[in-house]
């Protein structure tokens, strides 16, 4: 029985640990929706107000360089990174980096519905390729800054060339305000409001540097592009794009959300702090982990370790060495199990990675509770396995 071993006299304030949509920031409340332009036009002068506020926002607290067109799209960060490619894929080789499920999804667009041949650089859950083989010089290339579904994350943009030919786009959906994004070294970067910001889902961001632009006003794709993903009109970009005048219909709602979101975080340190919560949420995990037996981190290198979703496995011999199916059900129980105390919310790993625990440490959570959460882990963790 549960009741045989004690229950931790701490919990987090807020069980919501979930890696997407992910926990909104601390106070927030439905008036913090109530400049909303409901029943509105969002082609209408103040909801396009309002969507350039949104974009200007963006600018400001991510500080994005002044050369860079940010636009609102379709999709979340999958239409983000999907219109990019197949906008600006095709002139010249291509490298598709993944090491997890998502990334993979790029690897599917480009090899099997846009017949690019590219190379493909795939490690398994846990891992990066190796940044030193990546032809950036020659080649346009794909990737995930932070694997959400892994905790993997490359550490910085060092092994990108500067005088690089390609373009590089980067999926930044889990790493946007919580990591320190290399610009200069990046020509695509896209994001959703419903990671590292708390926001609502089916938006997501495009933000594109000058080489991208370039690339845009300088060559037609040979597939047909399907609406949601045209960005020129007669080879000349459509600058309305980045000015709040959306290809389809936003969510007014859901704008309002995201831009309440920015005002909390510039209000509250701005980008600075909301790495340094990120940071300071991943430490707590780091130092319990270093004095507990049965949990290790699923990233390899602690320099890859993501500072978002931090992805953990089981290290007990006892649960380990089972087959995978066994490794599941028991990851399942301690996570079912931490949800029906009300402690944590949603913290299975992702469906396609390995068996093990998935613990959101965006900016909006608050890192007393990851704290908080620890010796919860270790409850759980020795409750499922009395019963075993």
């Amino acid at each position: 029985m549960t009741s045989e071993i004690a229950k931790p006299k701490k919990r987090p304030s807020d069980p919501r640990f979930s890696s997407g949509p992910t926990r909104k920031r601390s106070g927030w409340n439905f008036g913090a929706l109530a400049n909303s332009l409901l029943g509105r036009s969002h082609r209408s002068a103040p909801a396009r107000a309002r969507l350039k506020l949104a974009i200007d926002l963006t600018r400001e607290v991510l500080q994005v360089p002044s050369e860079f067109r940010i636009a609102i799209v379709a999709g979340s960060d999958t239409g983000a990174v999907e219109m990019a490619m197949w906008s600006l894929l095709g002139p010249l080789p291509v490298t598709i980096m993944a090491w997890e499920n998502f990334g993979k999804d790029w690897v599917i667009d480009a090899a099997e519905q846009l017949k690019l041949n590219p190379t493909i650089m795939v490690t398994p859950y846990g891992m990066l390729p190796k940044l030193s083989e990546v032809d950036t010089q020659t080649n346009d290339v794909v990737f995930t800054w932070n694997g959400t579904a892994a905790g993997v994350r490359v550490p910085n943009g060092d092994w990108i060339d500067p005088n690089r030919q390609g373009l590089t786009i980067c999926d930044a959906t889990s790493a946007a305000f919580a990591q320190a994004l290399d610009w200069s070294k990046l020509d695509v970067v896209t994001y959703s409001w419903q990671k590292v910001l708390g926001g609502e889902a089916a938006h997501g961001m495009l933000l594109l540097g000058p080489r991208a632009v370039e690339r845009l006003e300088s060559y037609q794709p040979a597939w047909p592009m399907p609406k949601l993903f045209r960005m020129t009109e007669n080879g000349v970009l459509t600058e309305g794009l980045f000015q709040g005048e959306t290809i389809n219909t936003p969510s007014m709602l859901a704008v309002e959300d995201y831009i309440d979101a920015l005002n909390w975080v510039r209000s509250n340190g701005g980008l600075a702090t909301m790495q340094a919560r990120s940071n300071d949420s991943l430490k707590h995990i780091e130092e319990w982990a270093e004095r507990t037996t049965w949990v290790d981190f699923l990233a390899v290198d602690p320099l890859s370790r993501s500072n978002t979703g931090v992805c953990l496995r089981i290290a007990d011999p006892r649960v380990a060495n089972l087959p995978l199916q066994d490794q599941a059900r028991v990851t399942q129980a301690i996570a079912s199990l931490l949800d029906k105390e009300g402690v944590a919310y949603d913290i299975a790993s992702y469906k396609t990675a390995p068996p093990g625990l998935r613990i959101w440490c965006g900016g909006t959570v608050e890192p007393t509770d990851v704290k908080a959460l620890t010796p919860w882990l270790d409850w759980a963790f020795e409750t499922v396995m009395a019963q075993h």
